[in-house]
């Protein structure tokens, strides 16, 4: 079982490098993202109280983001080849909370893959992807807070991730298909 966590800063190419993950190795996919608006767009009860945070202005907690992505992981039965963690953890805490979760089901991340881009390219990106598809947190001075959250909150996991020796560095810039051979290399590896 291949389980991965896909990282990066916003504008990294997670959401690129994910679907071409997905369409070699035949992967499930979690996008935090994706769940919570599926959630609340059900209506269940997880994605009731997480529409309560997110009017409020509050981010989920992490024990009520835990119960949502354990029932999404466990939607996929217990013989699947793996998932892709897209968008979480983006704290430590949030980091142990999902390797307690999986223990609990024997299993564990075998891969962290980091996205590793300059920040004038991900800003360069992210503007470009605005212009395209209209999203309007990608502009400047969001995209700037963006970064920084990523840089003070998420940077952090790449540490704990090498602590538990499985984080793998790939260098986000250059053609999209070098990189994907880069990350290749690494699956096939687990």
């Amino acid at each position: 079982m291949k389980n991965i966590v896909i990282f990066g800063a916003p504008g990294s190419g997670k959401g690129t490098q994910s679907d071409l993950i997905i369409e070699k190795y035949g992967l499930g996919h979690i996008s935090t993202g994706e769940v919570l608006r599926a959630e609340i767009k059900k209506g269940s009860e997880l994605g009731k109280v997480a529409q309560s945070f997110i009017d409020h202005g509050q981010l989920i907690p992490d024990d009520l983001m835990i119960d949502i992505l354990a029932g999404v992981y466990d939607s996929f039965g217990a013989d699947h080849k793996g998932i892709i963690f897209d968008g979480f953890p983006r704290t430590i805490p949030q980091a142990e909370a999902l390797k307690k979760m999986l223990d609990e089901r024997g299993h564990k991340v075998a891969a962290m893959i980091e996205l590793d881009v300059p920040e004038n390219e991900l800003m360069t990106r992210l503007i470009k992807r605005g212009q395209e598809s209209g999203r309007a947190d990608d502009n400047e001075e969001t995209i700037k807070k963006r970064l920084d959250v990523y840089h003070n909150q998420t940077a952090p996991l790449i540490d704990w991730y090498k602590q538990e020796g499985i984080h793998n560095h790939i260098n986000g810039l250059g053609s999209l298909d070098r990189i994907f051979g880069d990350i290749a290399g690494v699956i096939d590896a687990i």
